[in-house]
């Protein structure tokens, strides 16, 4: 699997690490000695199976997140060039003062890259993802923003996530650079991407936007997976009677392929044309490892369209 990443990123990782368990609990003040230890082994089983990328954002954790991977990050000898660091900006969490909201004003997202890079103690991010849509949107800021960013060296590329196609290139039409990444909410779980595309112009059509793996790789925009293992949807062995027919079926695929169910499940995902990147949400480093075991295997498309069939719980049309 070649990702649309590699013509930026020649040395980029299959997997991402999605960062947002990490830094202790939501509700927390600060982190603690073994928040900071659950970092360090995670970060240590991600460089030892060859994951170098990492995905954050300014609101995770209220900021601890990227404050703890800063610390683990100082205290090593890993060179910030041999990491891909991306985070995101635009969420502003409800507070005292105002209800939960976007922004995407020149203001907060040179503000919010700001804070970021201190937390992390690093020069730059490699990339800098916009993080859901924002309806007030000023697309003239967001060129100013990022264009000051940029010739900072404050970041390097530039993403989005959770964005259709339209938002896409209403916002490539102002920028100088390319849009590099959409991450989106995709798995076996939630596989209304692929039932986008089997049911185009039929009553049973999902809420997926359209068309938005094909514009992805019409234009070389790496689609990420956040969701991708659906918190353990089918990877668990729970005693819960709901989607125990899909699960037993995991199991005996990751049995025939001699994988973990974790593996199954993310091949499904990594089995698409599309070269999609799981981001990875867990802090478990076995699971971890469980999880790259994916890149090991093929799906035969038999199996594919199995795992599918019984997801949508009818036949394809």
């Amino acid at each position: 699997m070649k990702l649309p990443l590699k013509q930026y990123f020649p040395h980029v990782s299959n997997f991402a690490i999605g960062c947002m368990g990490f830094g202790g609990a939501w509700e927390a003040s600060s982190y603690n000695t073994e928040d900071r230890r659950l970092m360090h082994n995670a970060l240590d089983t991600c460089l030892d199976l060859g994951i170098n990328f990492f995905d954050h954002a300014d609101i995770y954790k209220q900021g601890r997140t990227e404050s703890v991977f800063g610390e683990i990050l100082k205290s090593s000898s890993i060179p910030r060039e041999d990491l891909i660091i991306q985070s995101k900006c635009g969420i502003r969490l409800a507070d005292e003062h105002s209800v939960g909201r976007y922004d995407f004003s020149k203001n907060w997202i040179v503000e919010s890259v700001e804070a970021s890079l201190s937390r992390l103690g690093t020069d730059y991010l490699d990339i800098l993802l916009l993080h859901r849509p924002d309806p007030l949107m000023e697309i003239e800021q967001v060129a100013e923003a990022i264009n000051t960013l940029l010739s900072a060296g404050k970041i390097h590329h530039l993403g989005v996530s959770n964005m259709h196609s339209y938002q896409v290139d209403f916002l490539q039409h102002q920028l100088n650079i390319p849009i590099v990444i959409n991450q989106l909410e995709m798995s076996l779980a939630n596989c209304e991407w692929v039932n986008e595309g089997l049911t185009a112009g039929m009553n049973e059509a999902g809420r997926f936007s359209p068309g938005i793996i094909e514009y992805s790789q019409l234009n070389n925009i790496q689609l990420q997976a956040w969701g991708c293992l659906a918190q353990g949807r089918f990877t668990r062995d729970l005693s819960s009677q709901t989607d125990c027919q899909i699960r037993a079926r995991v199991f005996e695929l990751a049995s025939e392929y001699q994988v973990s169910p974790e593996a199954i499940v993310l091949a499904w995902l990594m089995r698409h044309p599309a070269a999609i990147q799981p981001v990875l949400g867990t802090t478990n480093p076995d699971r971890i490892k469980a999880c790259v075991q994916a890149q090991t295997i093929t799906l035969t498309r038999e199996h594919w369209y199995e795992l599918l069939t019984l997801v949508r719980g009818k036949p394809v049309p």
